[in-house]
């Protein structure tokens, strides 16, 4: 049955209140039409509950806009949901990723994650090819994929809006890894649903890293908003050392946007609960309003944290990895590294749940809290203990 409104509906009695379901909730393709996002194709997703969120075909059908009852949650940088053909891959040292950089959701990957760096290439088998320069959090986000079907399935009383599609990272004497999406989110919900494969359509023995960059702003992200999470062990923090509490910003509670701030990055070890499942959680007790984003732990062993409380591009990250915050060429050297074969998959699942009052909230904090207590202290030292990723050599 679907709910909406108050009360539950059969699939018929929908069709008798609308001469579409459009009225209420749906899918609908779209294309941009001005400035820097000219021609980018959009599906926009409206389940009727309040939730819409937006998926950029033209951008790895990632997720740009997400809202929930009229309140923001996903986050919009200054650089706007920018078209993939004014993208300087190699621009800037490195970091012109940056200016494409907005959106609830980036995919990082397909076969670099993290910093520019500059890795071999032993694995193509081409003499004028040495290396791979890598930029940051790699290519994939800034693909357009091939959009292989959207729309609403009907299951019995049930309905269930969705999109599928291909992105296509391929070179000549150089990966060709295809990430196959689905995307789906139940009429009268408040979840959306990833479905991702990774599969290595060459036929080179092809390294793969992946990471989902969730990016979540005002007003869900405000003073006072808290990061809920079960932290077995804080690894590793960017500004640790003498300049840990310089800022006054700890792990747990977000500040307020301010003029000079330096990014924050963290790295957990999170327990996961029985399934093994990892929840992690951003919560606005003052709007009653939050998110959830639950992953696997077998999928995604590594976790991070991003804050970036800088006035004018105020945003703070769930960032669920495969890989060490260490890097391409660590993973390599410590034996972690993904390689695929032809033929050979690696596939992710996601979850994010908007939390709708004080109930949801209640029962998140439960969920989370019972798999593990996160530290009580602001600023918890971190261990420094990588734990090994067990994939071998």
């Amino acid at each position: 049955m679907v709910e909406l409104f108050g009360r539950t509906y059969t699939r018929r009695e929908i069709a008798e209140r609308a001469g579409m379901l459009t009225q209420f909730a749906g899918v609908r393709l779209m294309t941009l039409g001005d400035g820097v996002e000219r021609g980018v194709r959009m599906l926009e997703f409206r389940t009727g509950s309040g939730l819409r969120f937006t998926v950029l075909v033209d951008r790895a059908l990632d997720i740009a806009d997400c809202d929930y009852k009229g309140q923001a949650i996903g986050w919009h940088s200054p650089t706007g949901f920018r078209h993939p053909g004014l993208h300087e891959y190699e621009g800037e040292d490195g970091i012109a990723w940056t200016r494409s950089f907005s959106g609830l959701l980036l995919t990082c990957g397909l076969d670099h994650i993290l910093g520019s760096q500059d890795v071999p290439a032993d694995e193509y088998n081409y003499p004028r090819k040495s290396k791979v320069a890598h930029t940051l959090h790699g290519r994939i986000s800034t693909i357009p994929a091939r959009l292989t079907g959207y729309g609403e399935t009907w299951n019995g009383d049930d309905c269930v809006l969705w999109a599928e599609g291909i992105v296509q990272q391929s070179a000549v004497f150089g990966e060709d890894l295809h990430l196959l999406r689905r995307i789906e989110a139940d009429v009268g919900g408040k979840e959306i649903r990833i479905s991702d494969r990774v599969v290595n359509h060459g036929f080179y023995k092809t390294p793969h890293m992946f990471f989902y960059h969730v990016n979540l702003g005002h007003p869900l992200l405000d003073e006072g908003s808290r990061y809920v999470a079960p932290v077995g062990d804080v690894v590793w923090a960017s500004h640790a050392g003498p300049d840990y509490e310089r800022q006054g910003v700890g792990y747990r509670t977000a500040a307020g946007p301010s003029n000079g701030f330096r990014e924050q990055v963290w790295e957990y070890d999170m327990a996961a609960d029985r399934a093994g499942s990892v929840s992690v959680a951003l919560v606005n007790d003052r709007l009653g309003l939050g998110l959830e984003v639950v992953t696997r732990k077998d999928q995604l062993p590594c976790s991070y944290q991003w804050q970036n409380f800088q006035s004018g591009q105020y945003a703070m990250a769930i960032e669920p990895s495969t890989h060490h915050v260490l890097g391409n060429l660590a993973a390599r050297e410590r034996g972690e590294m993904i390689w695929l074969e032809h033929g050979e998959s690696r596939s992710y699942d996601a979850v994010f749940r908007v939390l709708d009052g004080a109930a949801d909230i209640a029962l998140a904090d439960g969920r989370i809290t019972a798999v593990a207590a996160q530290p009580a202290a602001d600023f918890p030292a971190p261990s420094g203990r990588f734990a090994s990723l067990g994939r071998g050599a």
